[in-house]
């Protein structure tokens, strides 16, 4: 009996895949670059697994042309790059690594909102570039975090992680959510529920944790700006495509707000003639919150098993679309 066959669309770290070559034939795409569309529809064809990233367009056309695949597992927690309803459609479980990169995301969270809010990235290019000539009593100033309000936008594992973060900082802390979460849990993390405009109004620092839909794109535009403070930062390691970004630009270069920290940007990458490069009040880095060796290491483990349950017609240890497995019963 001919061993089933997988494709796996970048290599992975740290990753066991003996249990995974013992049952599948794998072939893993090797270049930095995510394999183009094209490339991708043919391997569809052929394969009965596919293991894929944020980056690969996995839209119904190629769920149709998949016409042996089991099992779709995704190497992120978001799946929005899948068209989940055509995979369901087809009886295919997609899976998807929640949970594993809570920790790094939230560190990520503080770390740019600490390099924002003290002019760190600017800091460090003034110095390289021989301009540090003494001390100076306004040089470089930035915000103070104790005593300032931070506002979270999206109270799940991410923004509920940053919370905890922040308390160590004196902050008051805000969210909005799309359902306020228990009073319970408000008291033991010292939080108060906000009205989303509120929360802009009153706010500091802004921190973005809701997950894309289309109730959350743009989600933070020209409006959103007009309400938020001229010393606000705002930081959005979620997804690019919540924050306009042109509306962004807008309210960085007319001080509408005081800076602002990305981890992610729409699209993705973000296109070199972007106004944003532009800016010294921005700091953009290439969606890397959940890069720690051993975060990635847990996601890579995390998809393989999805994977491996799916070729062997088991049920994914996590799976986005439950349905699948109803449709059987």
């Amino acid at each position: 009996m001919s061993k089933l066959k997988v494709f796996i669309t970048r290599r992975l770290p740290q990753v066991e895949l003996e249990q995974l070559h013992e049952i599948a034939e794998v072939e893993t795409w090797t270049e930095r670059q995510p394999p183009p569309y094209s490339v991708l529809l043919d391997k569809v064809k052929q394969i009965d697994g596919l293991l894929c990233l944020l980056t690969d367009s996995i839209d119904k056309q190629l769920i149709e042309a998949a016409k042996s695949l089991k099992v779709i597992s995704q190497m992120a927690v978001g799946y929005d790059n899948i068209d989940v309803a055509a995979a369901t459609a087809r009886g295919i479980p997609v899976g998807n690594t929640p949970g594993v990169l809570t920790n790094a995301t939230a560190d990520l969270t503080w770390a740019l909102l600490m390099a924002a809010a003290r002019k760190i990235v600017e800091a460090e290019k003034f110095v390289k570039a021989g301009q540090w000539k003494t001390w100076e009593p306004t040089l470089l100033l930035g915000a103070d975090l104790s005593g300032s309000t931070l506002g979270i936008i999206g109270f799940g594992r991410i923004g509920q992680a940053v919370a905890r973060r922040a308390r160590g900082f004196d902050l008051k802390i805000l969210y909005y959510s799309k359902h306020r979460k228990e009073s319970e849990l408000e008291q033991s993390m010292g939080v108060e529920y906000a009205e989303l405009d509120t929360l802009l109004s009153e706010s500091d620092f802004v921190t973005l944790h809701a997950s894309l839909s289309t109730e959350t794109y743009h989600l933070i535009s020209d409006r959103s700006f007009q309400l938020m403070k001229s010393s606000a930062i705002l930081i959005n390691t979620a997804r690019g495509a919540i924050v306009d970004e042109l509306a962004l630009y807008r309210a960085l270069i007319t001080n509408q707000i005081a800076g602002a920290a990305l981890d992610v940007t729409d699209p993705e990458p973000i296109s070199m003639d972007s106004l944003l490069l532009k800016l010294d009040n921005v700091i953009i880095t290439p969606h890397i919150g959940s890069a720690s060796y051993q975060t990635r290491a847990k996601m890579a483990q995390m998809a393989v098993n999805n994977l491996i349950a799916g070729l062997k017609a088991e049920k994914l240890p996590n799976c986005v679309n439950n349905e699948v497995y109803e449709q059987l019963e």
